[in-house]
C-alpha cells in the first residue's frame, strides 16, 4: 500500500472540488455539533438552509438550552428524524449545566451524550478541535472501498479501520476527513461502494412508513394543538396507526396528550 501516493490522490481531488460549507467557515464547537447532528442520515442540500436557520435561532448552547422543546422541534421541522432535535437540546442542557458551558473535546465524553455514537463523537472532535481521531462514516467507508477492496462484497469496518488510521493526516485531520468526504460523496453518486460493506442496511418498509407517519404528525403540531379525530382525518389514516405513532411520540418526548387534544412538549 502507498500511503502517499493514496493521500496525494485524494488530496488533488480536493484541492479542486472542496464545497463550500457553513459549518466549515463557523468552526466553533456548537456549530460543527450542530451540523453533525444535523447531518446524520440527511443529505448535505437539505441540511445547508435549515443549519443557517437554526443557528440564527439558536446561536449558542445557552439560547438552544433555554428554549422550550416546542421552540426547537419546531426550528428543525423539515429535516426529519425529529428526536435529533430533543437530542441537541439536551446536550446543550448538559454542556450548560456539568461543563461550563464549554463542549468536551474528549470522544468518550461525548458518546455519553444523547444522539451522539462513536463514529459522531469522532467526527465532532475531528472537526471541532483538529485532533487525530480514526473513524468511519459513509463517505468515508466508500473512498477506502473504492480504493482498496474493489470487486469484494461484504467488506467490514474492522478492515477498513486500519487503513484509514495508516493513512490518517495527524497534522490537520480535519482537512483530510473533509477531502475524504468530499472525494466519497461524488464516488457514492457514481456507485455507491458503501453498498459492499457488512453495514450496509436497508430500512424495512414498516419502520420507513411510520417515520413518515410521525413526522407529519409532528409537521401539523407545529402549526397548534389538535385533537385526534382531525389528525386522522388530514393524515388520512386509520385509528390504530395514529395510536401506534402518539404513543411512540408520547414515550419519546416530543407530544403530551390531554383527553383527545394533542400538543408539542
Amino acid at each position: 500500500m502507498d500511503v502517499d501516493a493514496f493521500k496525494k490522490t485524494v488530496y488533488s481531488f480536493y484541492e479542486k472540488n472542496k464545497r463550500d460549507l457553513p459549518w466549515r467557515k463557523d468552526l466553533s464547537p456548537y456549530s460543527i455539533l450542530v451540523s453533525e447532528i444535523m447531518l446524520q442520515q440527511t443529505q448535505v442540500s437539505r441540511v445547508i438552509k435549515k443549519y443557517h436557520e437554526f443557528m440564527k435561532r439558536f446561536p449558542d448552547f445557552q439560547s438552544l438550552a433555554s428554549a422550550s422543546a416546542s421552540e426547537v422541534i419546531k426550528e428543525w421541522s423539515g429535516l426529519g428524524y425529529n428526536r435529533r432535535a430533543l437530542a441537541l437540546k439536551t446536550i446543550a442542557e448538559q454542556v450548560i449545566k456539568d461543563h461550563h458551558g464549554k463542549l468536551p473535546s474528549s470522544p468518550e465524553v461525548l458518546e455519553t451524550f444523547p444522539g451522539i455514537g462513536k463514529a459522531t463523537a469522532a467526527s465532532i472532535v475531528a472537526f471541532a478541535f483538529n485532533l487525530p481521531v480514526v473513524f468511519i462514516e459513509t463517505n468515508v467507508r466508500s473512498v477506502f472501498i473504492h480504493h482498496f477492496f474493489k470487486g469484494q462484497q461484504e467488506v467490514s469496518d474492522k478492515d477498513i479501520l486500519p487503513l484509514v488510521k495508516v493513512t490518517l493526516d495527524e497534522q490537520n485531520p480535519r482537512e483530510w476527513y473533509y477531502a475524504l468526504m468530499d472525494l466519497g460523496s461524488v464516488l457514492k453518486k457514481e456507485y455507491n461502494a458503501s453498498r459492499q460493506s457488512t453495514h450496509y442496511t436497508k430500512q424495512s418498509p414498516f419502520l420507513t412508513s411510520n417515520r413518515r407517519i410521525r413526522g407529519m404528525i409532528i409537521k401539523q403540531l407545529v402549526k397548534g394543538p389538535n385533537e385526534e379525530e382531525k389528525l386522522k382525518d388530514i393524515l388520512n389514516i386509520d385509528d390504530d396507526v395514529l395510536q401506534t405513532n402518539l404513543k411512540q411520540l408520547e414515550k419519546e418526548g416530543f407530544i403530551i396528550k390531554k383527553g383527545k387534544s394533542i400538543r408539542l412538549r
